[in-house]
Parts: C-alpha cells; structure tokens; sequence
C-alpha cells in the first residue's frame, strides 16, 4: 500500500509538474499576444481616425476658403456613418471654431474652446485626433475628431479567449502528462517490487527489465549493477566461514611449506658444499703433485689440466649463481648481434665435450646446410645449449646416447637434445625447471649439481625471445629438451667470417696493468707467444706516464690498483690523444651489474670477472666490435 501511494504521489507531481510548466508557458505566450495585439490594436485605430480626419479635411478645405460654414457642416455631417465618432469640429487659422458636429444622443457638446497640437491624445475611453488643413502651402484651419476608444472591451473580449486557450491547454497537458509520466513511474514500480522481493527472499539474480535509455534506462542499470554487487558481496559473506574453515589447512599447508623450504635449503647448502669441494680436492692434490715433483714436466702438465679444469668448473659453478641473481634482480645484460647457428653449437660442444667425454656417451650432431644466422649474445647463447647437454650427459647412464639436432622452423630456429636417459616423471617435467630442483634418484644425486642449469637456460632462453619445454615418457624412458630460438632467416654470414678470421690473425700492442705480479706476467708471456706486444706496468701513477710513449691497441686494466686506482687511470688515458683509438678493458674481482656500469661510466669498452682465461683475452682480441680501424677503436698491427 504504501508503495502504491508513493508511485502515485510521484505521479501526482510529475503530471502537477507537467501542468504548471505548461501554465506558466501559456501565460507568458498569452501576456505576449496580448500586449502585442493591444499595441496593433492602437496603432490600427489612430490610424484610421487620422485617416477620417485628413478625409474630412480635404473635403472641408474648399468651404474654409469661401468661409463657408453651411459647406462645412454638411461635410461633418457624413461623420455619423461612423457611431464610434462622437464629436466633430472644424476651427478657422485663427483657432475659431467654424463648423461642429455631435451625435444627437450625446446632449450638451464639449467642443473644446481651441484646437490643440497636431497629433492625438487619449483621454480614458475616448480618442482625440486634431489635423491641421493645409491648401496650397497655406494654412486653413484644424480638423477635431473624439472617438470611442473601446480599449477595456479589446482586454476583456481577448482575455476571455485566451483563458479559453489555457483551459483547453491545461487539459491537454495533464492528458499527455498523464500517458508520459507512465515511462517514468512504471520502472520506478518495477525497481520498488524487485527490492522488496530481494529484501523478503534473498534472490540477488532478480533484475528489473530495462525497456528505455536515457535517465530512467541508467538508474535501472545502475540498480541492475546494485543487485549484481550485493549478491556478490552475499556470496563472499556467505563464503566466509568456508573460508575460515580452509584457514587451518592453509596454515598447516604453510607450515609444510616452511619445513619444505628449511629441507630444500639444507639441501642446497649442502650440494653447494659438496660441489665446492668436489673441484677443490683435485685442486690441492695437483698443487701437492706440483710442489713434489717439481721437476717433473710431464706431472707438471697432468697437474696444471686437471687443476684447469677444476678451475674452470668453480668459476662455472659461481658464474651460474651471479647469472640467476641476475635474471632475478632484472640486472644482466645480454650483447645482441647476428650469430651463426654452428658457432653457437660448436661452442656449447667445445664446454660440454669434457664431460661427454668422461662419461663415455656416444653423442651425434645433425645441423642445417645452409648458414643461419640467431640474433643475440653468443655466449649466452652457447651456456643454453651446453646446460641442456651437460643435463643429459649427467642424467644418462655411462656410455649412453645423446643427440643433438637443429633444423629451421619456420621463422624459428629448433634445437633438439635427446638423450636416453633416466627420463623424466610426468609430474615433474614442468617443475624440472625451477631452482634447485632435481630427480630423486641415486645416479642423479652422484652427478648433478646445484639444480640452477635447467632454470637458467629457460630464463636466458625467454631474454632471447625463446622458449625451452621437456617431453618424456616417464621414468626410464629418456628425455629430450626443446630449444625454440628466433633466427634471422636468410641472413648470410660469409662477410662475418672473414671479419672473424682476420681479427684472429691480427698482431696488436697491448698494455696489461695489474698489481698480481705473477697473473700479469704470465699473460704477458702467452701473449708474446703468439706475436703480439706487450707492455706490463704493476702500478695506476706508473701505467699513466708510460701509455702515450707505448701507444697501445689494447689496455687490459685491473681496478684495484695501487697510487692510481683502475677508474681515475682510465679517465686519464681517455684524455691522452695517442689512446683515443684503444681498447680499454677492466679486470677485476668485482662482477656486480653496478660494478660493470661504473666501469663503462669510466670510459672503459668492456668489463671481464677475474679468473679471467687466456681464451676469455683471444675472444676480445678477436671480437670484430673491438676492430676501430680507421673511425673505430683499434687498428691491428701491419
């Protein structure tokens, strides 16, 4: 009930509403044509009065000038053809009233005594109009005339049709506005009925049917979405308690989590011991094997390999933790150029070979014909490929089978490794991925390492616009791995190739400063050894004075140096004109991302990590982005 007086209260209004602007309307248009009829109406009536006036002064103006007045009362005669005009006169030029004329029920005239000013005048319901006669430039005498001026009956009769028009509007107005308002009143019934059903049942699925747009359409939109809210929000409230009832699990599955994550960190640290020490005992015993036969060159040689070796498999083993740390802070940077495919594969080869070797597997290579060309960092390149075969050389058992095939794509490059291994369970070939994560098997735990080969070589993959997946049967069945990489198709690397073998054939001036007496002065001698020449310098003050008289090609430069540390001797030698074309590299202990922006900051062309090999120095020296020749950086030695 009190929803139907409220939909009719609103009713009410908006037809009240629709009313009063309509009367409002009519009014105003009403006052309008009234002033302006009334207006017309008096400027029609002087009009024809001044008319009637110049009439009977034509007529007159004969009679003026014969000063005959019986002529001139006849002529005022005529007037009583109009009953409107109630006094008529006809005054000589010297203001004498000559001739008159009156209605006969009118009784005693009222001529005035003299004729006043041409024009009129109107006086209550009465209209006076005086018209001076002129004939032949002379003036005769002034016609007068008083007329009924009917102004009140105009008002009245005109008034009395316009509230008949309002009326007649009033009424059509609450008609329409009667049929109109139903658009408005109608939703708002329908919105008041789906609330209560709401309000009593509960149901938030009911919607009120959206028929117009406009304001009306938005507000049951709007009550629409209302609805949607509230019964989400009923559903979440309504969810609550199983929520809380998950809360204890969640806290249990938490706990779990930590334990988990406590055993896989004992885990790791435990593996990163173990790998540590694994390269660090063939390590000693070499150096025990070099300082008790000391004179023995063969032993000597054994001993240095295998300490190599070790060497280079901690640095690899350091070089992937700092690569992860990397990736995850967002601070490796990859140099991307066009690389050929073979030269990435035979590099990731060259680093896996040992330990294909050592476990005696039969490994095939299958590549495409033609050249094809990969944009990005070819080291990098190269540590994806050999992460992948040093996981199936560690997951298959001795002497087993691995496979290595390329094959263009499309516009991709595909990499194949397959191997017939220990497989991998169907639950664990996606989660093979992430850190530290490894098979739970006995061979596999003899072998594998930290669990950081698989996850980096996906995330350097992605920085390179690829994409590594793992297939396998399952356990006992073997693996394979699926490197997708875009390539540069078409792209021919016949220029490259030449660039490259020249550059290995130069012969260059290098200057190699480092406070480690025995690190630089057993480069130096290596150096020499395949024709280039060398100056070496053990001190920053003492490398700056001795640069422009050597005029390098390339300046290897340590960091931490004494007098002169590596960064202020790097800005001095930039300043130096003989070295504008050299090659400045910093060798340092320092590998952060921060550590390599200071240097090239400073003015150094690249940043190497200590231990630095003698490949690492051949590789710079052969990078044809360190050829400047001429507008380039450094010129080769003729």
């Amino acid at each position: 009930m009190k929803t139907a007086i409220e939909t009719k209260s609103v009713r009410g209004k908006l037809i009240l509403m629709a009313m009063i602007t309509t009367m409002v309307a009519v009014l105003v248009a009403s006052a309008a044509m009234l002033i302006y009829d009334l207006i017309s109406f008096q400027r029609s009536w002087i009009n024809d009065l001044s008319t009637q006036a110049e009439i009977v002064g034509k007529a007159v103006a004969p009679a003026l000038s014969f000063n005959d007045s019986a002529a001139a009362e006849h002529n005022l005669g005529m007037l009583s053809a109009r009953p409107q005009i109630l006094v008529g006169a006809i005054y000589d030029a010297n203001g004498k009233r000559f001739a008159g004329y009156m209605q006969a029920d009118l009784g005693s005239p009222a001529y005035p005594d003299t004729p006043g000013a041409p024009g009129y005048t109107i006086d209550g319901s009465e209209l006076h109009v005086y018209y001076r006669v002129i004939e032949n430039g002379e003036f005769l005498g002034t016609v007068y005339i008083r007329e009924i001026y009917p102004l009140f009956e105009r008002i009245k009769s005109y008034s009395m049709i316009l509230v008949s028009v309002m009326l007649i509007s009033l009424l059509l107005a609450g008609i329409v506005a009667s049929r109109l308002q139903v658009a408005i009143t109608r939703p708002l019934g329908a919105i008041t009925d789906v609330a209560r059903q709401v309000m009593y049942h509960r149901d938030f699925s009911l919607r009120v049917e959206r028929r117009d747009g406009g304001e009306i359409g938005t507000l049951v939109g709007a009550f629409n979405d209302m609805l949607i809210e509230l019964g989400r929000r009923a559903d979440a409230l309504e969810a609550t308690n199983a929520r809380l009832e998950q809360e204890v699990r969640i806290r249990e599955s938490a706990e779990e989590a930590l334990l988990q994550a406590d055993r896989r960190k004992d885990e790791f640290l435990a593996t990163l011991a173990h790998e540590l020490r694994n390269p660090l005992a063939p390590i000693r015993t070499g150096l025990d094997i070099l300082r008790m036969k000391e004179g023995d060159k063969a032993a000597s040689a054994k001993a240095r390999d295998i300490m190599e070796r070790q060497l280079v498999q901690m640095v690899r083993l350091v070089d992937d933790l700092m690569d992860v740390s990397r990736i995850n802070t967002g601070k490796l940077a990859i140099q991307v150029a066009p690389v050929p495919l073979h030269v990435i594969i035979n590099n990731a080869v060259e680093i896996a070979r040992p330990l294909i070797d050592k476990f005696a597997h039969q490994f095939e290579v299958q590549l495409p014909v033609q050249t094809v060309m990969i944009a990005g960092d070819v080291t990098r390149l190269a540590q994806i490929v050999s992460n992948l075969l040093n996981n199936a050389v560690k997951y298959t058992p001795q002497g087993g089978q691995i496979r290595l095939t390329a094959a263009l794509d499309g516009k991709n490059v595909e990499i194949r490794i397959k191997d017939n291994g220990i497989g991998i369970a169907l639950h664990m070939q996606e989660s093979i991925f992430d850190m530290f994560s490894q098979a739970d098997s006995s061979i596999e735990r003899s072998n594998a390492g930290l669990g950081v080969g698989l996850s980096l070589a996906r995330r350097l993959a992605e920085l390179h616009g690829g994409s590594i997946i793992a297939r396998s049967a399952g356990m006992g069945e073997g693996s394979e791995f699926i490197l997708r990489l875009p390539a540069l198709v078409n792209l021919l690397a016949d220029e490259q190739q030449i660039a490259d073998r020249q550059a290995a054939d130069a012969k260059y001036r290098i200057f190699l400063v480092d406070d480690n007496v025995d690190f630089v002065k057993g480069f130096g001698e290596l150096l020499e050894l395949i024709g280039h020449t060398t100056q070496i310098s053990h001190d920053g003050a003492e490398a700056l004075s001795m640069a422009a008289a050597f005029r390098p090609d390339f300046a290897f430069l340590d960091i931490g140096l004494p007098h002169l540390n590596g960064y202020d001797l790097v800005r001095g030698l930039r300043l130096m004109p003989e070295l504008k074309n050299t090659v400045m590299v910093a060798i340092t202990g320092w590998g952060q991302e921060k550590d390599r922006q200071l240097a090239l900051d400073a003015g150094f062309d690249a940043h190497s990590v200590k231990p630095v090999s003698f490949d690492q120095i051949n590789a710079i020296l052969s990078d044809p982005a360190h050829q400047r020749g001429s507008g380039g950086i450094a010129a080769p030695q003729e």
